[in-house]
């Protein structure tokens, strides 16, 4: 965890004022404008071709309200620039689908989100080759590399498995073999981690979960750390060939992933998520701390088969997930030892939601293979170490002792 929880805020919360902000307000206001006018001529142009900087041309690729949150991010993840988009899935849409192209190939972590995994089929679809590998080990990416690679994608912590890849030997892998490493930071978020520390050119983060916090809005971002080098990347458009390398693929993102796509971030969910953000390190500091005392607790329960948190020692990661991250986030998983009680265990649940959805203040459940992953059918599940009474659990700002007790009487 962040070392310096008070610094870390500071930041965040006088991001704006110091930025300059209208009339002194100490929060940016919501430009709902969707037209921007100019004075003269050149510098309409200027904004259609990327050399006038800090400037909007159409709601949808950017409103300054955008730009603000898009700078908190790229703050806090220590990048060159970020890109926000409407979801979380919007962001990762964008990355696939303006970076890649039909004949390249893609190495990903076989432990991603459900959603993650139907956009790859869409991928598969489209002419993208996708290899999905057990990514805790270096090996397994290394062996999965083709001529063809373009990319590498895992997830920090994967979710609702909580499988922690092998970040830092994956990252090396991809410096050595020139590949873009893109690392999905949602569930640790920028005050657990950043992945520009392991290599990765690219973060995603779905902006709805940890960094907005409050289960209000929808959002997503990428941001460009700086560490990969555009200029011999091949999926960069001759478009965009003119800018700096460093702006190319964030420039691809932008027009591509907004302007072609509409994959927009509102200004209202924008200013929504910017104000959740402001207490982002606080709120992780407590739901870790809840997390670890709640996965203790049902780890020595009798009707619980096995529970699955970075920070518990029986994790498999667990001593890579502590010197990275320091704490683990507010997501954890518990195998009930009779399935067919699941479903009665859950609706006896007092204080915890039954809900998707991740990241919320609030505890949310959900059981995972009837839901989220039924789609993905059981040999994907399988695959990915889902049992039928796997539950996923959201932990929220609810006390320990309460959520202890609420799961106690619950399974009990």
């Amino acid at each position: 965890m962040s070392e310096h929880i008070p610094e870390f805020t500071t930041g965040l919360v006088h991001a704006d004022r110091r930025g300059g902000v209208e009339h002194g307000s100490v929060h940016k206001p919501i430009h709902t404008a969707v037209q921007f006018g100019f004075e003269r001529t050149e510098d309409l142009i200027g904004v259609f071709q990327g050399t006038l900087k800090n400037a909007f041309s159409y709601g949808r690729q950017g409103t300054p309200t955008m730009a603000a949150l898009e700078a908190k991010i790229t703050m806090l993840e220590q990048g060159v620039g970020s890109v926000c988009f409407s979801t979380g899935m919007a962001a990762l849409s964008a990355v696939f689908l303006t970076l890649l192209r039909a004949g390249d190939h893609l190495v990903s972590s076989r432990y991603v989100f459900g959603n993650t995994n139907s956009l790859f089929g869409t991928l598969q679809d489209l002419g993208v080759a996708v290899d999905k590998v057990d990514a805790c080990s270096v090996d397994a990416v290394r062996a999965a590399l083709r001529p063809n690679t373009r990319m590498v994608f895992v997830e920090t912590v994967a979710n609702p498995g909580t499988q922690v890849p092998d970040l830092e030997a994956i990252g090396q892998l991809c410096r050595e073999r020139g590949l873009l490493y893109v690392v999905d930071n949602t569930i640790t978020s920028p005050a657990l981690f950043r992945p520009k520390t392991v290599g990765a050119g690219l973060v995603v983060n779905s902006l709805t979960k940890t960094i907005g916090g409050h289960g209000a809005a929808l959002g997503g971002a990428v941001t460009d750390t700086g560490s990969f080098d555009w200029a011999g990347y091949p999926g960069i458009s001759t478009s965009y060939r003119g800018l700096a390398p460093v702006q190319q693929g964030l420039q691809q993102l932008r027009k591509k992933g907004l302007r072609d796509m509409g994959g927009t971030l509102a200004p209202e969910q924008a200013h929504r998520i910017a104000l959740g953000a402001e207490t982002l390190a606080l709120r992780v500091a407590q739901t870790s701390a809840t997390a670890l005392t709640l996965a203790r607790f049902l780890e020595a329960h009798p009707a619980i088969a096995a529970v699955r948190y970075p920070m518990l020692e029986s994790h498999p990661q667990h001593a890579m997930a502590r010197r990275l991250f320091g704490a683990g986030s507010w997501l954890l998983a518990f195998e009930l030892r009779d399935s067919a009680r699941m479903s009665a265990v859950l609706d006896r649940l007092r204080l915890a939601i039954k809900a998707t959805g991740l990241g919320d203040n609030r505890t949310l459940v959900i059981p995972v293979a009837p839901t989220i992953f039924h789609e993905a059918g059981p040999a994907v599940r399988a695959e990915m170490g889902i049992a039928d009474g796997l539950v996923r659990v959201s932990v929220g700002l609810e006390s320990a002792e309460a959520l202890m007790g609420d799961f106690g009487q619950a399974l009990g």
